[in-house]
């Protein structure tokens, strides 16, 4: 079901801080991960593929601040 109102700035401002944050720790739990077990292991495969799809969110989330709110720099805004 599609919302009827964009987020605002500020919304999109605290979301963007809450999902850089997280996409910042899980870039280190990754990189943890991966020089334990190696690139070979499933669980560091599965790591950096869940690593990829929260940076592609982040891109897409990026995307509809322009859209939402035309006029304002809303650029890197969901950046770690």
């Amino acid at each position: 079901m599609e919302s009827t109102r964009p987020l605002t700035l500020e919304e999109h401002r605290e979301l963007g801080k809450e999902v850089g944050a997280v996409t910042a720790r899980l870039h280190q739990l990754c990189e943890l991960v991966l020089t334990v077990y190696g690139p070979n292991n499933q669980a560091a495969f599965t790591f950096q593929q869940v690593t990829q799809q929260l940076e592609r969110l982040c891109q897409d989330l990026q995307s509809q601040a322009r859209k939402d709110l035309p006029g304002f720099d809303v650029e890197r805004l969901y950046e770690p």
